[in-house]
C-alpha cells in the first residue's frame, strides 16, 4: 500500500513538474514570438525607409547610369570622383567657399558636409560654418575631357533660433 502511494505521489509531482516546465516554455516561446515579430516590423520599416531614400539617388536611377555608360564612363568610380572634386572645394585658399553664395558669421569658412548626386546632372548638398547651416542645389557637367564644373542653381540657410 505505501508502495502504491508512494508512486501515486511520484506521478502526481511528475506530472504538475513536467507541466510547470511545459507552461514555462511555452511563455519563453511566446515572447520570442512578439520579438520577432516587432524586430521583423522594425526590418519591414528600415526598408522601407531605405527604398524611399534611395528614390532620388544616381545609383538607383538606371536612365541616369545609362547616360553615363554610354559615354564610356565606370559609374562606380565616377560618383566618388564627383564628390571628391566638391570636397576638394573646402580646401580653397580664400574665406569664401566657390560655390556657397553665404558667407560666413562665425570667422569660420563655409564648408560642404555631405552630398547627394541625384542624377547625371544635379546635386544636393548641405553646408555649414559650425553653428550656421544650409543647402545647395547644383548642377554639374563632365566635359569630354573629363574636367567637372559646377553651378549653383538655388540655396538657402536656416536661420538660427
Amino acid at each position: 500500500m505505501y508502495l502504491f502511494i508512494f508512486a501515486l505521489l511520484l506521478v502526481v509531482f511528475q506530472y504538475v513538474n513536467s507541466k510547470n516546465i511545459l507552461e514555462d516554455y511555452e511563455n519563453k516561446l511566446a515572447k520570442k514570438e512578439l520579438k520577432f515579430e516587432k524586430y521583423a516590423d522594425t526590418i519591414n520599416e528600415l526598408r522601407d525607409r531605405v527604398l524611399t531614400l534611395s528614390e532620388f539617388s544616381i545609383e538607383e536611377s538606371e536612365p541616369a547610369m545609362t547616360y553615363f555608360e554610354e559615354q564610356g564612363y565606370r559609374v562606380d568610380k565616377l560618383i566618388p570622383f564627383i564628390k571628391e572634386e566638391l570636397y576638394e572645394l573646402n580646401t580653397v585658399k580664400g574665406d569664401e567657399h566657390p560655390l556657397i553664395p553665404y558667407p560666413s558669421l562665425t570667422g569660420s569658412k563655409m564648408l560642404i558636409n555631405s552630398i547627394r548626386v541625384l542624377n547625371h546632372k544635379w546635386i544636393i548638398a548641405n553646408f555649414s560654418d559650425g553653428k550656421y547651416w544650409g543647402e545647395l542645389f547644383l548642377t554639374y557637367d563632365l566635359s569630354e575631357d573629363e574636367l567637372l564644373s559646377f553651378k549653383t542653381v538655388e540655396s538657402f540657410i536656416y536661420p538660427v533660433n
